[in-house]
C-alpha cells in the first residue's frame, strides 16, 4: 500500500476518482455481534419484544443502512448494489445474536463500507428494540471477513484477531 487514497497530495480529504477503474463483480463480508442476557435473548427468540420482531427489522434496518452507506460515510461512492444480504443468529454461547451482513456490486468500487454499515446499524438496531428489558447490552467484534474483486483481490480476515489471514 503506497498510501491512503482518500488524501490528496495537499493532504486534504477528497473523494477517490474511479472513473478510469474498471466494472468487475465486487463482494464483502462483514460481522457483529450484540451480547445480551440470556433472558433477553429468549425474549427476541419467543418474538415477545415489545417493539416486535426484533430479528427481522434489524436484518431490513441493515439492508436498508447498506443502501445509504454513501450518505452516512462522507466519501463514500453512491453504488447501484446488486445484493445485499443480511442475517442474524441467536447463539446461546455468547449469549446474544451474531450478524452477517453481504454485499454485492457490480462497479468500480468495493463494498465493504456498505457490509460493515449493515451490521453496525443491523446491530443498533437490536439494542434500540430490546433496550427497555437489557439497557447493559453490548455491541462488539465488527470487522470485515473478506472482499472479493477489485485491483486489490481477495481478503479473508484471521476469525481469531480480524487481521488478514
Amino acid at each position: 500500500m503506497t498510501g491512503l487514497t482518500h488524501l490528496d497530495a495537499s493532504g486534504s480529504a477528497n473523494m477517490v476518482d474511479v472513473t478510469d477503474k474498471p466494472v468487475t463483480a465486487r463482494t464483502a463480508r462483514a460481522a457483529g455481534m450484540v451480547l445480551m442476557r440470556p433472558e433477553t435473548l429468549r425474549l427476541i427468540r419467543e418474538g415477545d419484544a415489545k417493539k416486535g420482531d426484533v430479528i427481522g427489522t434489524a436484518r431490513l434496518a441493515g439492508i436498508m443502512a447498506a443502501k445509504r452507506t454513501h450518505d452516512l460515510i462522507p466519501l463514500c461512492h453512491p453504488l447501484l448494489l446488486a445484493k445485499v444480504h443480511v442475517e442474524c443468529e441467536a447463539d446461546d454461547t455468547l449469549p446474544g445474536l451474531r450478524i452477517v451482513a453481504e454485499v454485492k456490486v457490480q462497479g468500480p468500487t468495493g463494498v465493504e463500507m456498505e457490509a460493515l454499515t449493515a451490521v453496525s446499524v443491523a446491530c443498533l438496531t437490536v439494542y434500540d428494540m430490546v433496550k427497555a428489558v437489557d439497557r447493559g447490552m453490548r455491541i462488539e467484534g465488527i470487522r470485515l471477513l473478506a472482499k472479493d474483486g477489485g485491483r486489490s483481490g481477495t481478503f479473508r480476515a484471521d476469525e481469531l484477531t480480524g487481521s488478514q489471514a
